[in-house]
């Protein structure tokens, strides 16, 4: 009679091999992304629609909204500061083309950055607000993150940059 597949030494020995590859892991020796470090952010579809080039520089676009964030590097993932990002979105002053809701703002020493503005309101169905960073010296990233709920009063991100 043959021995079954699994017996006590197949089992033994697979065990000795999960746990030498779970050891393995922190390391970034198993999972190619774990050994370049953070990956960088790409860019969502439909996330520059209505996109204005140098939207200019604001303090606050409106009151009772924020949108909020941090940008940091690919790779090492340290935190980016004076970086230029873009807002735009459908607010009760009205659509994504409206100049009144289109401003950029720079990021503090902490990779993070925050605008004011007026209430974000459903456009196609969904409240959303749309992000850019396009300056050049990393690579193009627009986002369009979607708020689960239409009486939302913020929406946050993360913007991770890839040199160019």
């Amino acid at each position: 009679m043959k021995s079954p597949f699994y017996n006590r030494r197949s089992f033994l020995f697979s065990a000795g091999l999960a746990s030498a590859f779970t050891a393995l892991e922190p390391f970034g020796l198993l999972s190619p992304a774990s050994a370049i470090g953070l990956a960088p952010t790409r860019s969502m579809r439909g996330g520059s629609n209505n996109y204005r080039p140098n939207a200019p520089m604001v303090d606050r676009l409106g009151s009772g909204f924020w949108v909020s964030g941090r940008v940091r590097r690919a790779g090492d993932g340290a935190p980016l500061e004076g970086v230029r990002i873009q807002i735009w979105a459908a607010t009760t002053l009205g659509g994504e083309r409206e100049p009144r809701n289109h401003g950029s703002v720079l990021t503090a020493a902490d990779g993070s950055f925050r605008l004011e503005m007026e209430q974000i309101v459903p456009n196609f169905g969904q409240p959303h607000a749309h992000l850019a960073y396009d300056d050049g010296a990393y690579e193009t990233v627009f986002l369009r993150p979607v708020m689960p709920s239409a009486s939302d009063t913020s929406v946050s991100t993360e913007f991770v940059l890839a040199p160019v």
